[in-house]
């Protein structure tokens, strides 16, 4: 007899919240700061799920993303999970993650969001320091995120990831790791630690082409990497993505394991991505497009690839090896195995069993290392 596949490669859903209060100097996550269109986007999301409600079975994780979902007022947070709720099918244990930003939390809010089913809080912090916030364009302040995170905790809240950037202009190494001491005093079962990245078509990106703004270089980049990926692990926690720290073996982010997993998942709104294990998909970026296609009866889907059989390996040896679980040695043909014990030397892989995964210096360079393999 076959046994179940666990709750990490069974389908998980995703669903864009485009909406912010402001958007913030780095950010090229798609949103929009408009107002009046929560009513269109709800209505529309409910005639996406039409297309797709037979087609993934159950989910065993819901990530409410964006955006800021937050910055829905109560009855439209509660409308959006009635609607998933009443035509989707959710596993017992489904893990139910919402993202939120500190400013829009206090005690009433976040035992709304409990009472709403979600189980885990993604929580937009950054930064603990207030030149940093300033700095990134954040609404809230340090001590706004530390209550945030007393709230959710006050709440019944014990799986709260808290997102973390590190390498800001003027960012010293000192200030970094108050940050993460600050981080950790409140026990979070998860922390993401992202490099800042300059994105086209945003506040930073003009701010560093004309000179007003200077990132740390490469050398300063790789010392902020190994320094949290050190102290955190030093913490108890398993750096089990590039930039992903879990508190735990079972605090691991199932659904965004799905995507490293390639394992199926379906994205409800506007910039969403969905994968069917065969066929990936992604909706019009534009909200408007998105809403009009909804109105005419048709899915707003931009655009769809189906990789290739080599198109798949390279896909799975990409995901795989910005993972501590990495990929399997049979994966690899025999053309690969000089290269492995290139990498092997140089202390950028290990292998342990019947898997070949990065090293603290393989995560690095780990886009390269596909490439060095096939």
């Amino acid at each position: 007899m076959r046994s179940k596949p666990g709750p990490s490669l069974l389908p998980g859903l995703y669903v864009h919240v485009p909406f912010c209060r402001k958007k913030c100097f780095y950010c090229d996550f798609y949103s929009v700061t408009e107002k009046g269109l929560e009513e269109a986007w709800l209505a529309s999301i409910r005639r996406e799920i039409d297309f797709y409600k037979d087609r993934f079975g159950g989910f065993s994780s819901l990530y409410v993303g964006g955006g800021t979902p937050t910055c829905l007022d109560d009855g439209k947070l509660a409308a959006l999970f009635e609607i998933l709720g009443r035509h989707l099918t959710f596993h017992a244990d489904c893990e139910v993650t919402i993202e939120a930003n500190p400013d829009d939390l206090d005690g009433p809010r976040c035992r709304m969001l409990k009472s709403l089913g979600c189980n885990r809080l993604s929580l937009g912090v950054q930064s603990f320091d207030d030149g940093e916030l300033a700095l990134l364009g954040r609404r809230h302040d340090a001590k706004g995120a530390a209550g945030a995170v007393e709230a959710a905790i006050a709440a019944g809240f014990s799986n709260i990831g808290l997102d973390l950037i590190y390498c800001l202009p003027g960012q010293t190494e000192r200030s970094w790791r108050l940050t993460l001491e600050r981080a950790l005093s409140f026990k979070p079962a998860h922390l993401s630690c992202y490099q800042l990245t300059v994105e086209g078509r945003t506040p930073l990106s003009r701010m560093v082409s004309g000179g007003g703004l200077v990132l740390p270089g490469e050398k300063e980049a790789r010392k902020f990497f190994l320094t949290t990926s050190r102290f955190l692990e030093s913490a108890g926690f398993i750096h089990y993505e590039v930039s992903n720290f879990a508190a735990s073996r079972e605090r691991l982010c199932r659904h965004n394991e799905k995507y490293w997993r390639r394992v199926p998942y379906l994205g409800l709104g506007p910039s969403a991505h969905s994968f069917d294990g065969l066929t990936r998909w992604w909706n019009h970026r534009s909200l408007r497009r998105y809403l009009a296609a909804a109105v005419r009866g048709k899915r707003p889907v931009a655009g769809h690839e189906t990789l290739s059989e080599e198109q798949t390996e390279l896909e799975m040896l990409y995901l795989g090896l910005r993972t501590r679980r990495g990929i399997k040695l049979a994966d690899l043909g025999a053309r690969a195995l000089p290269a492995l014990s290139e990498l092997r030397r140089a202390r950028l892989v290990r292998v342990r069993g019947d898997r070949v995964a990065p090293s603290r210096l393989g995560y690095l360079v780990a886009d390269s290392l596909p490439a060095l393999l096939c």
